[in-house]
């Protein structure tokens, strides 16, 4: 089933109801979006772009993304949406692994792109859609979508799609007709899925004027919409919660603020119920389960009066609807409650796989269960609670860097010998990127900033530099990556 048909059937019930929103302004009906969709679709046929075909989105938010998005699944292709905050180096590698047919870019980086050796066709604004097409049906696909990331690119389905939806109806909210979602958040990222509920029930997605978030303007959204809720990384809430405890008041019009993309510490959230009200959900997820892993319900957040609230509050919920969780020891088997092991994870909703990586499939799902490479335990009543990670991810604003990505490009640089990166707890970003390393030459932290900058995002580049004489290693050569946090949590004084 192409998921296009969830659009298309809105625009038969609900055409002229509002489908998109740009800040305070109505941008388009439903009626519009399917008609433009679909004239997209007949546009990319003719550019060679055939069903399975994928398509790059190198885009910031703006409301012409939703047009192309669906005017790609529209077309029965797949979807490569990308980070727009990544250096153009590390789009066109996603552009190439990907094996995109043409991608749709911000025009500032379409000549970026083009001197990193990218050859296909770059879009940097709807084409002109011929009006005189005639509004086809949604190309019939059996369930294909798609999605791609580095290192790895994770291909997910048209189900798995539905199922997140489904899931954020289920358990997060229900939605009916005029409700809305805001979208200061990627589109390109976990919380762009939200936007699919809204459409499968005719509700209004909201981009931003701004592109992004600003808490003023969220609050004024909020107010001027009603009914409105938002996706937010912890350091999003932590930044509004700042923003209305200066206001003076709560805001109005605020649905549901769903968090997820990292960790949420206690004492944030209940700052955040304080000052904001009771108008929060949790999720836990990841690319290989988008969004779907466990929730923390409004109504489970909101029971101060339970006898274990703070430690619920302090969890990610229990299990969705649509997969079984399982707490799991490093042979496989199943641990009992309480014990400490990896978050496996099992349904339909899990990712068909890595992108041309059968390899790393094989790795992270064995037996039918997804290894999360995050730690955690289950209680007995089936909440999560959320120790650590195995993997050496680090989420800083909700966006992902991966150590050795950095690593790799600190260790181009020829003063340096020796390179490790960790994340450091931060209360602003959840984690910053901390980089220890060992220089052959002297070598200061502005000229590996720099030297960062030129290859990678800059949000993934080290905010802290420390020279050390030697790494501490195993006896295999191997560094030890946690007696370098524990160096970081004495330094801070965590221990105290």
């Amino acid at each position: 089933m192409n998921l296009a048909l969830w659009l298309a059937r809105s625009a038969q019930r609900y055409g002229d109801r509002t489908a998109v929103g740009r800040g305070r302004q109505a941008w388009c009906s439903y009626a519009e979006l399917a008609r433009r969709a679909a004239q997209l679709a007949a546009w990319l046929h003719g550019q060679g772009v055939a069903p399975g075909d994928r398509v790059g989105l190198f885009l910031t938010n703006r409301p012409e993304y939703l047009v192309m998005l669906w005017g790609v699944w529209w077309a029965g292709a797949a979807a490569v949406p990308i980070n727009a905050k990544l250096h153009p180096r590390e789009a066109a590698w996603i552009l190439q692994h990907s094996g995109a047919r043409l991608a749709f870019v911000d025009a500032a980086r379409q000549s970026e792109l083009a001197t990193c050796g990218v050859a296909i066709a770059l879009h940097s604004e709807l084409p002109a859609l011929d009006a005189a097409v005639r509004m086809a049906a949604p190309v019939e696909r059996s369930d294909t979508s798609g999605t791609t990331g580095r290192p790895k690119g994770v291909v997910l389905a048209a189900r798995q799609l539905r199922l997140a939806s489904l899931g954020y109806l289920s358990e997060v909210q229900s939605v009916v007709a005029g409700d809305v979602m805001l979208h200061p958040a990627p589109l390109s990222h976990g919380g762009g899925l939200y936007h699919l509920p809204y459409v499968l029930h005719a509700g209004v997605n909201v981009v931003p004027a701004s592109g992004g978030f600003d808490p003023a303007e969220i609050v004024e959204l909020a107010e001027h919409w009603r009914h409105a809720s938002l996706f937010a990384a912890p350091t999003m809430v932590r930044r509004l919660v700042d923003h209305v405890a200066a206001l003076g008041r709560r805001p109005r019009g605020l649905a549901t603020i769903t968090y997820g993309g990292g960790p949420m510490y206690l004492a944030d959230i209940e700052r955040a119920l304080k000052v904001i009200g009771p108008h929060f959900a949790q999720i836990y997820g990841q690319g290989e389960s988008p969004m779907t892993i466990t929730v923390l319900p409004r109504e489970v957040i909101n029971d101060a009066a339970h006898a274990r609230y703070r430690d619920r509050l302090a969890s990610v919920g229990h299990a969705q609807p649509m997969l079984e969780v399982s707490i799991r020891g490093g042979d496989g088997a199943a641990l009992p409650v309480g014990e400490a092991g990896e978050v496996c994870v099992r349904g339909d909703i899990v990712m068909q796989g890595y992108w041309q990586q059968p390899e790393a499939t094989a790795a992270a799902i064995r037996d039918g269960w997804l290894y999360t490479g995050d730690v955690g335990r289950l209680d007995d009543e089936g909440f999560v609670t959320l120790l650590d990670r195995s993997k050496d991810l680090i989420i800083s604003g909700g966006s992902n860097i991966y150590p050795r990505e950095v690593e790799e490009v600190l260790l181009q640089h020829p003063a340096v010998a020796e390179a490790s990166v960790i994340g450091r707890h931060d209360d602003e970003w959840g984690e910053v990127v901390v980089a220890y390393v060992v220089a052959r030459t002297s070598v200061a932290a502005a000229e590996l900033d720099a030297h960062c900058i030129e290859h990678i995002a800059r949000f993934k580049r080290p905010k802290h530099y420390r020279f050390v004489d030697a790494l501490p290693k195993n006896n295999y050569g191997k560094v030890l990556k946690t007696e370098l946090r524990e160096i970081e949590s004495r330094e801070r004084g965590d221990g105290d």
